[in-house]
């Protein structure tokens, strides 16, 4: 049974977090829950069941000593937090994005090779039965070779949704929806394509008052071969999230806002079949993450994983910026042209 301990009882934490451990419940328990807002801690203590509060990370993780931390607390402070927690002896869950650089990320990679620990960061469309499915099928060149890809996260969040301090600004959110909302079917797409070569972007701040993005397209070339167009916006009435492979021998669409199942999936080949119907939810990737702990191996989705959604991030963002083709081979921190965003995703430029 996994000590559990939950840091940040905001929204979802309640929402995707506490039904996630439930499903789980023979597997994982929450000991103990972290939040300087008392009166919210203890709203979310009464409603959840949860033994012990703590308005602080560190003192929780001395006295608690659980073995797997959900972070569900606002991005700017995930790096600090992931590392904190893998220095007390736990494993880490952390809500994306896992960091807001890569010089974040390799920190994180560096405090797991010095720890023995892991962080996995949330990415729950990995683990549906479509994705899992489609997944299979390109590994083994069932639809033959992926061509053509769609990826769009056309989202709405009105004007009050940047109310909340952190939101809409590169040091405390790393970005606009690319970071905090896209990321999902772009890490989805990932899963499925491999390897990146390539990006040309564009941003924009199209109509919201925050300092970053609330718009970006993108072109992806992958080392497959497959080309692939990217929207996120935030800006959409009407919402959706949507991916779309061609392949030589098939099409396959997903469609759907912030889940799916089953249904939202569609395939040209009769060859389409992902059984049972498992969500891309949190549960389901809870799932992965403690059988992987049991067997002491790296849960899913880390190391070089999500390195490289963090990367292809970095990457739209510096093509953006500097209004050239970006290769992935060339971020690094000591590039002359795109070195600068290995420290900050708009490498200290503004839109």
């Amino acid at each position: 049974m996994f000590r559990v301990a939950v840091v940040g009882t905001g929204g979802i934490a309640g929402i995707c977090h506490l039904p996630a451990l439930t499903e789980h419940a023979d597997r994982a328990r929450p000991v103990a829950a972290v939040d300087p807002d008392a009166a919210r801690l203890s709203a979310f203590r009464a409603e959840h069941s949860i033994p012990t509060g703590y308005a602080d990370l560190t003192t929780m993780l001395k006295a608690e000593r659980p073995e797997l931390v959900h972070l569900c607390t606002p991005p700017f402070l995930h790096a600090e937090q992931v590392i904190t927690c893998l220095r007390a002896g736990a494993h880490v869950w952390c809500e994306k994005p896992l960091c807001l650089s890569m010089a974040e990320y390799e920190a994180i990679a560096a405090t797991e090779r010095e720890t023995g620990r892991y962080a996995a960061v949330v990415s729950q469309h990995r683990f549906g039965s479509g994705a899992r499915h489609l997944r299979d099928l390109v590994e083994r060149g069932t639809l033959g070779r992926p061509l053509v890809v769609r990826c769009d996260t056309t989202w709405y969040r009105p004007p009050e949704y940047f109310e909340v301090p952190w939101r809409g600004r590169w040091e405390t959110e790393g970005g606009g929806p690319t970071m905090g909302h896209g990321i999902h079917q772009m890490d989805l797409m990932l899963s499925i394509l491999g390897e990146w070569e390539e990006v040309r972007a564009m941003v924009g701040r199209l109509d919201r008052d925050v300092e970053t993005e609330d718009v970006s397209t993108a072109l992806i070339r992958f080392a497959n071969g497959a080309m692939a167009t990217v929207v996120n916006s935030l800006l959409s009435p009407r919402e959706e999230s949507y991916l779309r492979f061609d392949l030589t021998d098939a099409t396959v669409e997903l469609r759907h806002l912030y889940g799916y199942r089953n249904a939202d999936w569609s395939c040209s080949s009769p060859l389409w079949d992902p059984g049972e119907d498992v969500s891309g939810s949190h549960g389901s990737q809870l799932g992965a993450v403690l059988d992987a702990l049991e067997h002491g191996e790296r849960p899913p989705v880390g190391g070089e994983d999500a390195r490289r959604t963090v990367e292809l991030i970095t990457g739209l963002y510096a093509a953006a910026f500097t209004g050239r083709p970006v290769r992935r081979e060339e971020l690094t921190p000591d590039h002359p042209e795109f070195g600068r965003f290995h420290a900050r995703m708009n490498g200290g430029m503004t839109l």
